[in-house]
């Protein structure tokens, strides 16, 4: 057993306690898949993050990614935090740099806010792709205590897209709607897959800050995570349902995503789209994120 130390951090969020709650282990070197599935399972958070030295000299780490149930190629989440985290270390102000994901290299922008936060940026390493189809509504209601009626809105449907991490996304008529959602899980294979990876996006127009363009849910309970506070992977892939779906017009676009409000955990996820001769182009997503403790763990 090696001590290592430990930091958390809130994610998505300018303030403590709010936003996405990340562990990250540094110093992860010798420990392996099965023991930080073990370390993850015992943090229980959405996600925790193992820095490991990067394959590539110019990179700045490597990350391997676990929730409580298993290992992810991607976060959204955990990438914003440890670039927020390791400009922190670093005492850098503002740069770039490097992280390696199992989904493959992320360029990411980092800068200081204070000696506690930070924002990041990254684009993303693979665009998101539709990915197979949705269960009907009928059956995605069920799974999510709703009414077929409130399944769809504007030009929006139920759908299957990855960037990394794939995710069925369905859209509901609005706030009162997303409220009511209390996943059944008698149903939810039926509705979203019995694999790993099953978790479904739930998302509306209508939000509860006037600056958001979208107000979102998210829960994956095969992955150990009945609901995210926010998930940039969901974000990340949302970009490929938005282009598709409602596709703005060609030029730079930018949106912000609320999500967490029903947990008590507010967060914000900026998302980034580029639209190139009414294609998706370029996709980036953005945050904040701040440290709230820090402490070694025997691993």
């Amino acid at each position: 057993m090696v001590r290592r130390r430990f930091i958390t951090l809130d994610v998505f969020t300018g303030r403590r306690f709010a936003g996405n709650p990340l562990a990250v282990v540094l110093d992860a070197e010798g420990l392996d898949g099965a023991v930080m599935q073990t370390v993850a399972r015992e943090f229980n958070l959405a996600e925790t993050v193992f820095v490991l030295p990067a394959e590539k000299p110019s990179h700045r780490a490597r990350l391997r990614i676990f929730t409580p149930a298993a290992e992810l190629p991607f976060a959204g989440h955990p990438t914003v935090g440890t670039a927020v985290l390791l400009n922190r270390i670093d005492g850098a102000g503002a740069r770039e740099f490097v992280l390696e994901e199992a989904i493959g290299p992320i360029r990411c922008t980092t800068a200081s806010i204070d000696s506690d936060r930070g924002q990041a940026r990254f684009q993303l390493a693979r665009l998101p792709e539709e990915v197979g189809p949705a269960a009907g509504a009928d059956k995605i209601a069920t799974a999510l205590g709703l009414e077929d009626g409130d399944i769809g809105f504007g030009g929006f449907k139920p759908a299957c897209w990855s960037a990394g991490v794939p995710l069925s996304f369905v859209p509901v008529r609005g706030l009162q709607q997303i409220s009511r959602c209390q996943p059944n899980l008698a149903y939810w294979g039926a509705a979203f897959g019995e694999g790993g990876h099953s978790a479904a996006y739930v998302f509306c127009r209508e939000t509860v800050e006037r600056g958001s363009a979208f107000h979102a849910r998210m829960f994956a309970p095969r992955l150990g995570i009945m609901e995210d506070p926010a998930t940039g992977a969901g974000a990340a892939a949302f970009a490929g349902v938005l282009a598709h779906f409602a596709p703005p017009p060609d030029g730079d676009h930018e949106y912000s995503i609320e999500q967490g409000y029903e947990m008590g955990r507010p967060s914000l996820i900026g998302l980034s789209v580029t639209i190139r001769n009414r294609q998706l182009a370029v996709a980036a997503i953005s945050g904040e994120a701040i440290t709230v403790s820090e402490g070694t763990i025997e691993a």
